[in-house]
């Protein structure tokens, strides 16, 4: 049974259309009152109206844009505020395809705003009330790009991949205060993202799944207890594989010298075998 299927308020961010709005439905259906968080006012009215009448449950909109200190301060008030909160769900982000050489500047800075920001402050504002209750999970919505970081824009690669480090560091400070922490890493999703990305043909790719597919896979990763899920990869042995080399790695970096490649303490030559370049 998930812990989700209990009587408690979703918050869920970007949540008017794409990933965020499959998660109000889902959530919705699983007996969660919902606070509903995205700029779009009317959209969210829509979804709002139409769960209502559906299951029944409580769904409150919230307007909110999370690019600005007004717009996530009153978000970080409720997350902090509101003792029936069992759930965040970050899901509101931005994405793009242009490479350095494309991509404008303060649009890039506009994406860590939102991805990483914003999703860091919901999580700092939400963590100590769920940590006094004893109990709360947090979502956090991450991408396959954090780890293939070649595939996109290197702005949205990065901040996806502090999302999926975040949650890690996460699950450590919290896993033994009650909290559970899922990081979801969707692959390519039909959603209005490619639209805003800049790429709109990726939503009909045949390797572009459905929101609602990476909604449903991604919540039954939640009820196995899964920390991190991949909805595409179906070979979940590699991921293992990864992490296991990953942490295996970590003790190897603890070393007050550096390597002998380098032969640091010979000031007459560089690396073996390599020239200066400067």
């Amino acid at each position: 049974m998930s812990s989700l299927s209990a009587k408690g308020t979703a918050l869920i961010t970007g949540a008017s259309s794409g990933i965020g709005a499959v998660y109000a439905d889902r959530l919705a259906e699983r007996g969660c009152d919902l606070i509903l968080v995205a700029r779009n006012e009317q959209r969210l009215n829509v979804i709002a109206d139409r769960l209502r009448g559906e299951t029944g449950r409580q769904i409150t909109v919230l307007p909110a844009d999370l690019n600005t200190k007004g717009g996530l301060a009153k978000v970080e008030a409720v997350l902090r505020d509101n003792p029936g909160i069992a759930v965040l769900v970050n899901n509101a982000g931005v994405g793009s395809v242009a490479s350095i050489l494309q991509a404008d500047v303060d649009k890039m800075e506009a994406m860590i705003d939102l991805n990483i920001t914003a999703l860091t402050r919901l999580t700092y504002a939400v963590a100590p009330a769920f940590v006094a209750r004893g109990k709360g999970t947090i979502i956090n919505i991450s991408s396959v790009v954090g780890i293939a970081v070649e595939s996109l824009n290197g702005v949205y690669s990065a901040s996806k991949s502090y999302v999926l480090s975040f949650g890690h560091s996460l699950q450590k400070d919290l896993a033994d205060k009650g909290v559970r922490v899922q990081t979801v890493l969707p692959g390519a999703t039909a959603t209005e993202f490619w639209d805003i990305a800049g790429y709109p043909p990726q939503k009909t790719s045949e390797v572009t799944m459905s929101a609602e597919d990476c909604v449903d896979a991604a919540l039954a990763g939640l009820d196995a207890g899964e920390l991190v899920t991949i909805p595409g990869l179906h070979e979940v042995e590699l991921w293992a594989r990864w992490e296991t080399d990953r942490r295996d790695i970590s003790p190897k970096f603890r070393n007050a010298k550096p390597a002998p490649r380098y032969r640091v303490g010979s000031r007459t030559t560089g690396v073996a075998g390599v020239s200066r370049t400067f």
